[in-house]
């Protein structure tokens, strides 16, 4: 007989070192830690590296955020920097299903008393709002520019987070949003990686790829980044805007090669890519570019800090911890099957970490398309594990009550959806067999949500105002 009682409680400790995950990443904490003001001097440090800027010698400071978490990152920075911030623009994303945004009334005042205007734009496919956007971020580049030419310095608070490179949208000349947004469905449906499509994004751009930091020289530019791609590349995270771009026209047709994709391109890409390759057409800026010496880059917030907070939360509650990395990448459902191994081994080893024990993970796995449903990777890889637990052999079908998984993005959105993830456990198998519901089936359909809602399994958060990869968390009691 399940008990009820221990699969509440396991859901509740592993929301509870999520939740202690996102905290660490929020962006008030954030700045916290990466920034601080001494007078006129602004102190930026991200462990490594520490830079001062003396903000007198600016005649204004303007803010620059785009991404999911770029609402809360501006409003951290306007609050720090109060009335020397002069004005801003915040890209975010756009409320699934048509809703208004929603956002704290603290927020929206001090955004009226700074000039600091919003534009919501689409996500993971840039929209009309994307371009617009796009826009507006160029226009503002060109201010800053003419401020210049008059003698009247400018630092330019460049705030970045993950779903930048769809929230700001400019198609190189030549390219038409559709164009853009076609590639960009290609990309995602043959589950090519983060840094595959951004290298693509960049080089279809008229802002990716280092070309913000060129709109903007010679005002200065000072970029917070928090990184929501593994390894925490740079020149990955929202395309790279500000830093050199390290790929090359070369690198974006072997990309297409690779998935047999070059063939199924709109024209207008194709030919492009063509002259690029043949030198006819001028490639993204590289390191060493003279733009970058007023630009400087700095991450502030990454899945590792995520990662070690939730960590630190499973100690404390009593858990055997075993962080098995911040890079877990691949097919959502395939990575779910080593989460499935390791339950086996530890209730009948008690390997690679006794029990009561939390495995903890974190990274961004993919999904490949093949039906017609709705969900995301977490959900995806929540599914895959609970139809791994249906072929538990039947020593273990017994012990299941002692497992629970969830799998979340930190920002609150899992893929097209408003669940952040879904929990697997026992308690979800039970009521899939009470509403006849099949998992295998779901899982061709690509259908994860419908199945995790009809069987009370979503993890929804909302938006968490940060973005920093997916989370996995493990606990076999």
């Amino acid at each position: 007989m399940m008990n009820t009682k221990t699969m509440l409680n396991l859901r509740k400790d592993a929301e509870a070192i999520f939740r202690a995950a996102v905290e660490r990443v929020r962006p008030e904490r954030l700045f916290s830690y990466s920034l601080s003001l001494d007078g006129s001097k602004l102190v930026v440090g991200d462990g490594q590296a520490v830079r001062g800027y003396d903000l007198d010698k600016y005649e204004r400071i303007v803010l620059a955020a785009f991404g999911k978490a770029s609402i809360p990152m501006a409003a951290s920075l306007a609050a720090l920097l109060g009335e020397r911030v002069s004005q801003g623009l915040v890209i975010t994303k756009a409320p699934e299903g048509g809703q208004p945004l929603a956002f704290d009334p603290e927020t929206r005042t001090l955004f009226a008393e700074r000039s600091i205007h919003i534009i919501e734009a689409g996500h993971p496919v840039p929209d009309q709002r994307s371009m617009l956007a796009g826009k507006e971020m160029l226009a503002l580049a060109s201010q800053v520019r003419e401020w210049e030419k008059r003698g009247s310095h400018t630092l330019v608070c460049v705030l970045i987070s993950g779903g930048g490179s769809a929230l700001l949208s400019s198609p190189a000349e030549g390219l038409t949003l559709e164009d853009k947004a076609a590639v960009t469905r290609l990309l995602l449906a043959c589950g090519a990686t983060i840094h595959e499509i951004n290298a693509v994004r960049k080089h279809l751009s008229a802002i990716k790829g280092g070309l913000l930091a060129r709109a903007l020289f010679p005002g200065e530019t000072l970029a917070l980044v928090l990184s929501d791609v593994m390894g925490d590349d740079l020149d990955a995270i929202a395309s790279g805007p500000t830093v050199p771009d390290t790929s090359t026209w070369q690198d974006v047709k072997a990309i297409f090669d690779r998935y047999g994709l070059f063939d199924a391109l709109p024209e207008p890409v194709v030919h492009i890519i063509e002259a690029g390759c043949e030198g006819e057409r001028p490639d993204t800026p590289k390191p060493g570019d003279p733009i970058f010496r007023a630009c400087s880059t700095i991450l502030v917030g990454t899945n590792f800090h995520a990662i070690i907070e939730a960590e630190r939360k499973s100690k404390d509650l009593g858990y055997h911890t075993l962080v098995i990395g911040t890079r877990l990448s691949g097919e959502a459902r395939e990575i779910a099957k080593v989460f499935s191994g390791a339950v086996q081994d530890i209730l009948l080893h008690k390997i690679p970490v006794a029990t009561p024990a939390c495995i903890i993970a974190g990274g961004e796995t993919t999904v490949t398309i093949r039906g017609h449903g709705k969900g995301g990777r977490n959900q995806e890889m929540a599914l895959s594990f609970l139809e791994e637990l249906a072929h538990y052999p039947a020593a273990l079908r017994g012990q299941l009550d002692r497992i629970a998984f969830l799998s979340a993005g930190t920002d609150g959105n899992d893929g097209p959806t408003d669940a952040a993830g879904a929990f697997a456990d026992a308690a979800v198998i039970e009521r899939a067999k009470a509403h006849a519901l099949n998992p295998a089936h779901y899982l061709a359909e690509n259908d994860s949500y419908t199945f995790f809602d009809k069987a009370g399994a979503l993890f929804k958060t909302g938006p968490t105002g940060t973005n920093v990869c997916d989370i996995q968390i493990l606990i076999v009691k």
